[in-house]
């Protein structure tokens, strides 16, 4: 099965200490997908931020060799909307207005929960 990681996903290891990568596998994911526009957002945060979220912003781009680039520019909710529309796949996000979107659309969305695991929501 499909995920598409926003940006916010990426950094959950370094805020809550979960490992995505064992917790979407763990949840019978196994394509781990990240559009351009969210390493761009990363590379954004790591330019920008300061302190824990600069750190978070550095981890989360060291963890990007290990999902699939889609070569996609643009806006980057809009652009993970029509990925995993296209693709069938899921979403990794705690971005609300993200995650209300995809829920319109019948996408399934992958979130933290209790602040120590992933879950479908």
């Amino acid at each position: 099965m499909k995920v598409i990681i926003d940006t916010n996903g990426f950094m959950i290891p370094v805020q809550f200490g979960v490992d995505i990568f064992e917790e979407l596998k763990r949840l019978g994911f196994d394509e781990f997908l990240v559009p351009e526009a969210v390493v761009f957002e990363i590379e954004k945060l790591i330019k920008r931020e300061k302190g824990s979220d600069k750190m978070a912003a550095k981890v989360a781009r060291s963890m990007l060799d290990r999902c699939k680039r889609i070569n996609v520019r643009g806006p980057a909710d809009d652009i993970i909307l029509k990925l995993a529309e296209e693709m069938e796949a899921a979403v990794l996000t705690n971005d609300i207005r993200l995650k209300h979107r995809l829920a319109e659309k019948g996408i399934q969305v992958v979130s933290l929960r209790q602040k120590n695991r992933l879950d479908l929501a």
